[in-house]
């Protein structure tokens, strides 16, 4: 049934709370502001903006229930919701993202982070300016702090990771905070002597598998030797070393992540099938970005979001099927979507919250002492564009990066109130953007979402969720709520 203007003009909206609406196959989707969600027929929809929805009807009393009517007890839990949901606003940068060089020993067909060859030492951090990040670091007010050891190939510049290591701990019997490392590492330069020292600081590990050993090593290439045997012997070594521990396996192993190029698309199932046999109980099915190296190899390794999402989807039935099957596998970006959309909490993934976490819930610190809102901003700065640049370390306080221009901008550009398009689709409760993506690949911070490839595919991936959601199949429904539960892994955040 068509959609008229004379449909939204009635009683039925005096009575109804905010919210937005969309369609769903031959049904409509109805939103509010705090992610619960209801699906109608056509005429059930009729119904409720006109006022006529039966009182203690099925329908009726699921959309009180779900607060899309007013009430003082609707009003308070509303905003005890939305409170709740918003959290992250208030806690300050949480993820400190520390680039420890730019030399990789890899060369990888996407490579976002213009890697420099080994030899060439001057892109290491140094131990003197680690210092002074770390207690930049420490400044933040959020009781939670990870820092993330990026590259380059983070391991290569070993003394100054060691370092970090040891001083964050040493600062944080002082600071009390909730600390936490991560360390994304390609394993070729892992050894045992490394290894013994992330397992005594409880480091979370986390490395590439791009699938299959062929697609792998196509994707990344290690000179004399094979990406993929190097990652999977790690990996094994690893997770061994967390089981001597006596560390439950399902909580305590190396994540895995996935970038998509073309010869991946080909193979979804093989993808999941190598995730599954190396013991992975998680895949992130990422797309290329717009950013460093991939930005020159786009028209051999690319793909339109079209062909993604065909991807995507085969992935997802597959992992479906595989559950159904006992076999436990979930995919990233679908777990994070589900947990808004099926619990009260945001899981703050800094991409897609309203506004994202540039500059207000991450930094990034690259080996020279510049300094950015994010990742993404770093990428750019090594494609020669400073513009997501907040300063510099030694010189710039914290106050002084958080207070910086690019950081206000990103804040005002990601948050969906700001864009028309956003703030009127019926996903905005469970979405973000990211100005930086915005910037590489449409040439402003506000994003014209109707041309976004990152729009098109978050959007036709939450199609897919409710359109599994909306069925009602009970098996199904069961999978997906086993996607949102978050276990206790508190060992990665004890150090003493």
């Amino acid at each position: 049934m068509a959609l008229g203007i004379d449909m939204l003009k009635g009683k039925g909206l005096e009575n109804a709370t905010p919210f937005r609406f969309g369609k769903l196959g031959d049904q409509m989707l109805l939103t509010n502001e705090v992610g619960e969600w209801a699906v109608l027929s056509n005429e059930e929809f009729r119904q409720f903006v006109k006022g006529e929805l039966p009182e203690g009807s099925e329908k009726y009393e699921e959309l009180k229930v779900k607060l899309f009517y007013r009430s003082d007890e609707a009003t308070q839990q509303l905003s005890q919701k939305y409170a709740r949901k918003n959290a992250f606003l208030f806690s300050g940068p949480y993820l400190h993202i520390m680039i420890l060089t730019l030399r990789c020993n890899e060369v990888c067909v996407y490579c976002h982070a213009s890697r420099r060859d080994m030899k060439e030492t001057s892109y290491d951090m140094t131990p003197e300016l680690a210092r002074v990040t770390v207690d930049t670091i420490f400044e933040t007010p959020s009781d939670s702090i990870t820092i993330e050891f990026q590259g380059g190939e983070p391991l290569v510049n070993w003394e100054t990771m060691k370092f970090v290591l040891d001083y964050a701990v040493e600062k944080n019997r002082v600071a009390g905070k909730q600390l936490e490392f991560s360390l994304v590492t390609n394993m070729a330069a892992m050894t045992d002597e490394k290894l013994a020292v992330l397992m005594e600081h409880n480091v979370q590990i986390c490395t590439s598998i791009d699938g299959p050993k062929e697609i792998h090593d196509g994707n990344r290439h290690l000179s004399g030797g094979s990406s993929y045997d190097q990652a999977v012997y790690w990996i094994q070594k690893v997770d061994a070393a967390y089981q001597a521990r006596g560390l439950d396996p399902d909580l305590y192993h190396v994540e895995a992540l996935l970038t998509v190029t073309r010869q991946t698309l080909a193979n979804p199932r093989a993808v999941v099938d190598e995730y599954v046999r190396l013991g992975r109980k998680a895949i992130f099915l990422r797309p290329l970005n717009p950013f460093g190296f991939a930005v020159k190899t786009f028209e051999k390794i690319g793909y339109s979001a079209d062909e993604f999402l065909d991807f995507y989807r085969e992935a997802m039935d597959y992992m479906i099927e595989l559950n159904k099957q006992g076999v436990e596998i979930l995919e990233r970006t679908a777990a994070i979507l589900l947990t808004k959309i099926l619990t009260p909490f945001d899981p703050n993934y800094l991409d897609l919250r309203s506004p994202c976490g540039a500059g207000i819930g991450q930094v990034a610190y690259n080996y020279d002492g510049t300094v950015f809102t994010c990742d993404e901003g770093r990428m750019v700065y090594q494609m020669g564009d400073d513009a997501f640049q907040i300063g510099t370390l030694p010189g710039s306080s914290y106050k002084e990066l958080l207070e910086s221009a690019p950081v206000k901008a990103l804040t005002v550009a990601s948050t969906l109130e700001a864009n028309p398009h956003c703030m009127e689709c019926v996903y905005k409760p469970y979405c973000g953007v990211c100005p930086v993506y915005n910037y590489a690949q449409q040439g402003g911070l506000f994003g014209q979402m109707p041309t976004n490839t990152r729009c098109k595919i978050y959007k036709a991936v939450l199609d897919y969720l409710f359109g599994h959601l909306a069925s009602g199949n009970e098996d199904l429904l069961d999978i997906f709520r086993k996607w949102t539960i978050v276990r206790d892994r508190s060992v990665f955040f004890m150090h003493d």
